[in-house]
């Protein structure tokens, strides 16, 4: 056995090894399947010159008639390597009718060849040495065609990787080489500038397929993903994962294998349903899954998950996006999004709001109970005097039983002075019964909120009982005018609507910082079928920075002394318990006044 029969057994050995990787390890696909058929065209040539290497002599068989079977591997070759770049560009192809064209040539060549006996258009002189060959007018038709199809095929396989990890790149270099080599020996072999038997084009071209082997174990050449691209995506934030339209998973990054703590061999090439399945994902349904990907088949749209799934301890918003190309499925891509850090950033957020809706509840007490023992305290105070008043009445009354000195007239006089005594006592327990009535409504929590009807008058009757006791201490007057009939119904929480207004009364009181004898008027109109409430202020007027962050953000002008906090939930409750809305006029140096505008 020659050395050329040695090295074409190890050849078709390693080929054969190279075979059975693909097909167990390598996701099946569009790539994998052109490059399997590299794999056979190639076998199929070497084996072939190897039959003819120790077959030849020992069966005196001619070689060219070897060479009939190697040719269907040389000729179909460059095909299948022009469909492995193009993928490799592209992803994925179709058969166009334009493709028939390639294979006219290689077609062609293998009947001339099977018949070179009769015309010698292929082989004039055959030798399996290409020095001592004399060739056909039609084999360098072949040989044009095979060339420039090769030239063709390695512009495009370097075009991908150059662009994206640059010429110097391994997987560059490696594809360079791979394809070079079998153009560059033949080259070199049919200008007789070396000397060169038939056994060194399969070695060549074995040369190459191992280049590209070489490139699907250490640079995943058949995962067509660029070096660069790789690189970026493995530093992304966000875990993806790509998988083939039979629902296999391709390819990942890095974050998701650091994510979920996996390994590449348990997740590359496994189905994702299973995949899911057997991570005993929480939070996740497995059908639902199921149904998004099918979807993702039929549009290019991007689905969004709208909620949170929480996978272990981290919460993440999911898209998926089917992959096309030419209209041709691809695969789906699933983007996994942290949201960890902004969902702990919004419990943050809310404990803070929670504090500070606490701080102002806190506040609002302290007022309010400052107002009760003000309200109350001159009614218990009266009601004090009436009972001692009552009672100089009933001692009086003792000792005039029995004095004839006392009258019928003085009975009734003093029967009369009781009654007075009582109406009062009546009148001040009605006044403490309001006061209590509109305490115990704004005492209650917003989770007892309930819609009920309520005049403009008895609205107006609370704030007013509300807001006395700090309109006394500030020396302010509230100047109420009511511009509609004070029996208008609305229908709503009145003790929401007491404390929006209350509010806007002391934001008002705060605007004059302590300046006394000043005015506020509260204003209630009809416009339409609108009730407008209005809180007018005579001070200095909003700043224009204050003015455009109004209602969007909780914003104050009392610096360190207010969180802004009483506005902006003001807002919100108008918006949402009325339907209503709150809109503002201020001018620089003449006041601002607030508008409550409810529907009736």
């Amino acid at each position: 056995m020659s050395i050329y029969s040695v090295i074409l057994l190890i050849v078709l050995f390693l080929i054969s090894m190279l075979f059975i990787y693909i097909i167990r390890k390598i996701a099946k696909s569009q790539l994998r399947s052109f490059f399997l058929a590299n794999i056979v065209l190639l076998f199929i040539l070497c084996f072939s010159v190897f039959l003819g290497s120790i077959l030849s002599k020992r069966l005196n068989i001619a070689p060219i008639y070897f060479d009939y079977f190697s040719y269907i591997g040389s000729c179909f070759l460059p095909i299948s390597l022009f469909y492995t770049a193009n993928v490799f560009l592209k992803t994925k192809v179709k058969f166009e009718k334009w493709h028939v064209l390639l294979f006219i040539v290689p077609i062609l060549s293998l009947l001339v060849l099977w018949t070179n006996d009769f015309h010698h258009l292929f082989y004039q002189n055959y030798s399996i040495y290409i020095n001592e060959t004399t060739f056909g007018s039609f084999f360098y038709v072949y040989e044009i065609y095979t060339y420039a199809l090769l030239v063709v095929d390695i512009v495009l396989l370097l075009r991908f990787p150059i662009k994206n990890a640059g010429f110097f790149s391994s997987q560059s270099i490696l594809i360079l080489i791979g394809s070079i080599v079998p153009i560059f020996i033949n080259i070199l072999g049919a200008l007789g500038i070396v000397p060169m038997t038939i056994y060194v084009t399969p070695i060549c071209f074995a040369v190459s397929i191992f280049c590209f082997a070489i490139a699907i174990f250490k640079f995943k050449f058949l995962s067509a993903t660029p070096i660069a691209m790789q690189r970026v995506v493995d530093r992304m934030s966000d875990s993806f994962l790509v998988i083939n339209e039979d629902d296999i998973i391709t390819d990942f990054n890095n974050t998701f294998l650091k994510t979920f703590d996996l390994k590449d061999e348990n997740v590359r090439n496994v189905d994702f349903l299973k995949f899911v399945s057997y991570q005993d994902l929480e939070n996740i349904d497995v059908n639902f899954l199921k149904s998004v990907l099918e979807q993702c088949k039929t549009t290019e749209n991007t689905i969004v998950v709208k909620r949170e799934m929480q996978i272990k301890d981290k919460y993440f918003n999911v898209e998926a996006s089917g992959i096309f190309s030419k209209n041709a499925f691809l695969g789906t891509l699933i983007l996994l999004k942290d949201v960890t850090q902004h969902m702990n950033d919004m419990k943050t957020i809310q404990n803070n709001q929670n504090m500070l809706m606490e701080r102002e509840r806190l506040a609002s007490l302290g007022q309010l109970i400052g107002g009760i023992a003000h309200n109350l305290k001159t009614p218990i105070m009266s009601i004090s005097g009436a009972a001692e008043g009552l009672n100089d009445l009933i001692k009086e009354y003792e000792l005039s039983v029995g004095d004839p000195e006392v009258t019928v007239d003085d009975h009734h006089a003093i029967a009369k002075d009781m009654k007075d005594w009582i109406e009062k006592i009546r009148s001040y327990t009605e006044y403490m019964s309001d006061v209590i009535t509109a305490v115990k409504g704004q005492a209650v929590t917003m989770s007892e909120e309930q819609a009920v009807s309520f005049t403009l008058d008895e609205l107006v009757k609370r704030v007013n009982i509300l807001m006395r006791h700090e309109l006394k201490n500030a020396l302010i007057t509230l100047n109420i005018q009511m511009k509609t009939e004070p029996n208008t119904v609305l229908k709503g929480n009145i003790n929401s609507l007491v404390q929006v207004i209350n509010n806007m009364i002391s934001n008002a009181i705060q605007v004059y910082k302590g300046e006394p004898n000043k005015d506020i008027n509260l204003i209630l109109e009809q416009s339409g079928k609108n009730i407008i409430i209005s809180v007018q202020d005579f001070g200095k007027g909003l700043p224009e920075e204050v003015q455009d962050k109004l209602f969007k953000e909780m914003i104050t002008t009392k610096g360190k002394n207010g969180t802004g906090l009483g506005l902006f939930m003001s807002y919100s409750t108008i918006r949402a318990h009325f339907n209503g809305n709150i809109t503002f006029e201020t001018e620089k140096g003449k006041g601002t006044i607030f508008h409550i505008i409810l529907p009736m």
